[in-house]
């Protein structure tokens, strides 16, 4: 499988050059980028510029953008203003949403890529039929954004009661949206299970999340290294080896002090879970 990771693991500090080339020279072949205002500035045309140049000269892949979750700089926090989710049942707030949405998928004018992996809500957020309508109108609207500039929506199955694996896949099952998933693994990991998970989602997985956690906190613990893990590894490989053409191994993990070289450590997790 391709070896990938996501930007998440510095997102909180700007995107240079300088952090993709250490990636690139680790000898990964792909990168996530990670929406947030604090790392990326997609509105920014010299920033976008810079990565257009880079990744035109480049042996690193940009394989997906994750899609932003907040407009301040402190993930949420100074309030629920900030907050980006397709699932606002408000239409004149969801649609300033969407557009903010519309302007990360523009990147791919400056730089190409095929994934945009997008959440259906917020963490925690409970199942209700006019949150579920709302992400309806929305993902309707941004699939053909999207695929106009060739990108794919990937939806990510994240802890909450739209975004199970069963709540996704009886959303696609009911909308037919033409959109493909993120399998989160550390997510699955939270809820039902990576086994069951993995087999109801397994046909439209185009990408994946790969972190660890103790089944109850979503930690993004790094696998094998960090402390706190509890997801059998072997279990979770011999179940993505049985579809290794349809995604990367994408790690998405979150940044500590206790890994002072992340890539080198991002190495050793994917030359290892390879060889379980």
């Amino acid at each position: 499988m391709t070896h990938a990771i996501s930007t998440h693991l510095f997102a909180n500090h700007r995107l240079t050059v300088a952090a993709l080339e250490r990636i690139q020279h680790a000898g990964i072949e792909a990168v996530e980028i990670f929406c947030a205002p604090q790392h990326l500035d997609y509105n920014n045309r010299a920033q976008m510029m810079e990565l257009k140049h880079w990744f035109a000269d480049s042996e690193l892949k940009l394989h997906s953008l994750h899609s932003p979750m907040y407009t301040d700089d402190v993930w949420g926090k100074s309030g629920p203003h900030a907050v980006i989710t397709i699932t606002e049942p408000v239409k004149s707030s969801r649609v300033l949403m969407v557009d903010e949405i519309k302007r990360a998928i523009e990147m791919a004018e400056y730089v190409p890529f095929r994934y945009l992996v997008q959440h259906l809500g917020v963490g925690g957020e409970q199942y209700d039929e006019r949150r579920q309508e709302a992400a309806f109108d929305s993902l309707d609207e941004l699939t053909v954004f999207a695929r106009q500039r060739g990108v794919e929506i990937l939806l990510e199955n994240i802890p909450n009661g739209l975004s199970s694996a069963e709540r996704l896949v009886h959303f696609l099952g009911e909308t037919h949206l033409h959109v493909g998933f993120c399998f989160d693994v550390g997510h699955a990991h939270m809820h039902t299970g990576i086994p069951a998970a993995f087999h109801l989602m397994k046909d439209r997985i185009r990408s994946t999340h790969i972190h660890d956690n103790n089944g109850v906190d979503d930690k993004h613990i790094f696998p094998f290294l960090g402390e706190g893990g509890t997801i059998d590894w072997k279990e979770t490989m011999d179940l993505l080896r049985t579809r290794p053409d349809q995604y990367p191994l994408l790690l998405e993990l979150k940044e500590t002090p206790e890994f002072k070289h992340p890539y080198d450590a991002c190495v050793e997790i994917l030359d290892r879970l390879e060889n379980l």
